[in-house]
């Protein structure tokens, strides 16, 4: 029994997706082919028009020959693609800011710990901590602490699970989904941290990027058997967070509520891009709306800063 086009594509990419996720090196597929952008079926590469819908086609886009393992950094760390990179870039710049300013206030003399990358908890209050100051009006704080990360081990541990994940769930999705994805689970692991510990301090990328797990595991409900053994991966990579987080300072709520968020939008959203005009624009929409959010939240961070 032959395998429809769209299925046969949706398995090759998790396929793809798992072997990454695990480390292991992905198999060289046939490039002669390519999928319609608008019924998602298998046609030659090179054609201009789709022959099973008359869809008008662009021209596709060249590829390298590049060697095996040319897509990690060292060999070891993937590159990851545009939306994580701007991620990761402002979540790179954020750190170094807040450690200037924890050396310029004289905390770098005061406290050992910050001659180790260690940040001021003043400074992650100044620069947008998630704090009891969002009941008074702050809300930005529910993004910007996602940027805000307390030491390098912190921001060393969640950077490198973004470059791993990041580019994963864009394959599978979509970069404006992606961004989207971020940003919701990012926010609502903060707000489930906010009902838990209500007077407490928290920084940190980590809600965000167990919401982009939770984002996978949602998505490999749709997929029987391999499904299932991603998921099985996925979910004791979940357990070893949460009990690494009983025994250190660890906002394991933020963890649950990004992780909870994404698994809901994982199993609900359809992979891949949209598949009508309407749905693209709606999805673009989303992601300039996120992206907005983000420069509001840290230009009214900027303004209480003065």
């Amino acid at each position: 029994m032959q395998i429809p086009p769209k299925l046969w594509f949706q398995l090759e990419r998790l396929k793809k997706a798992f072997r990454s996720a695990v480390g292991e090196p992905s198999p060289s597929y046939d490039t002669s082919h390519r999928m319609c952008p608008n019924c998602r079926a298998l046609i030659e590469r090179g054609a201009s028009v789709c022959p099973f819908c008359g869809e008008k086609l662009r021209a596709p886009r060249s590829r390298s020959s590049s060697s095996a393992g040319s897509d990690r950094i060292l060999g070891i760390i993937p590159i990851p693609s545009t939306a994580t990179s701007a991620l990761v870039a402002v979540t790179i710049a954020l750190y170094g800011i807040s450690w200037y300013m924890t050396a310029a206030s004289g905390a770098g003399q005061l406290n050992p710990a910050s001659a180790l990358g260690g940040i001021n908890g003043d400074v992650l209050f100044r620069l947008g901590a998630k704090t009891p100051a969002i009941f008074f009006g702050q809300w930005w704080r529910l993004v910007t602490a996602i940027f805000l990360h307390a030491n390098l081990m912190h921001i060393g541990f969640n950077l490198w699970c973004l470059f791993d994940l990041g580019p994963t769930v864009e394959s599978l999705f979509s970069a404006a989904k992606f961004l989207v994805f971020y940003l919701v689970a990012g926010v609502a692991g903060f707000l489930l941290s906010l009902w838990w510990n209500p007077g407490g301090m928290s920084v940190g990328a980590s809600g965000a990027i167990l919401g982009l797990i939770g984002v996978l595991i949602g998505a490999s409900f749709h997929h029987g058997h391999l499904g299932r053994e991603y998921r099985s991966q996925l979910v004791r990579w979940v357990i070893y967070i949460f009990i690494f987080g009983l025994f250190f300072a660890v906002d394991n709520a933020a963890h649950l509520g990004g992780l909870a968020s994404g698994a809901l939008l994982g199993y609900l959203v359809p992979e891949g891009d949209a598949e009508t005009r309407a749905g693209q624009n709606l999805w673009n929409a989303l992601a300039l709306l996120s992206v907005a959010t983000i420069v509001a939240s840290f230009a009214l961070m900027a303004l209480q800063l003065r």
